[in-house]
């Protein structure tokens, strides 16, 4: 079992098991390899240290206190990395459930809608839906804020 460290193009970092190379090469060449978080399939694998399972008794033991201290400088950035990435994404998630709550949902009508509120034709309200990127630089163009927010697939379905 091949375990690898993955990311999507919105820097989400995520763990992917496979049988091997060759497996995970052909599951991401087929779409099947996606972002738990963003659904986003453009993954890359992120560079990781292999395992290796050599006897310690090939390797000179350092001395206990040069070996606490490698192992704590080692360990320090990267509990940290992760801690930080965990804080992100746990505000994003936090976010994205802000902005469900309090919003109306208007699917692929969202550039209509915001228009006819921009203009006064329908009262005010905060909105959410779908626009492609051509029609949301013409929505800022005309003036009406618009912004783009990743959703989970988690919550692409009813909100309850």
């Amino acid at each position: 079992m091949k375990v690898f460290d993955l990311q999507c193009q919105y820097s989400h970092s995520f763990e992917g098991w496979f049988g091997s190379e060759s497996d995970f090469q052909d599951q991401l060449s087929s779409g099947l390899v996606q972002c738990p978080l963003c659904n986003d399939i453009q993954v890359t694998k992120l560079l990781s240290a292999p395992r290796l399972n050599l006897s310690t008794t090939l390797r000179e033991p350092l001395p206990a206190q040069m070996e606490a201290e490698s192992a704590q400088s080692n360990a320090m950035p990267s509990a940290e990395a992760t801690a930080t990435v965990a804080q992100l994404n746990h505000a994003w998630m936090k976010l994205v459930q802000h902005v469900l709550q309090n919003t109306d949902d208007v699917g692929t009508g969202f550039a209509e809608e915001a228009r006819k509120i921009h203009y006064g034709e329908k009262p005010e309200r905060n909105i959410r839906g779908q626009v492609s990127p051509a029609e949301s630089q013409s929505l800022m163009e005309e003036g009406i804020p618009v912004v783009s927010l990743p959703m989970p697939a988690a919550f692409k379905g009813p909100v309850h």
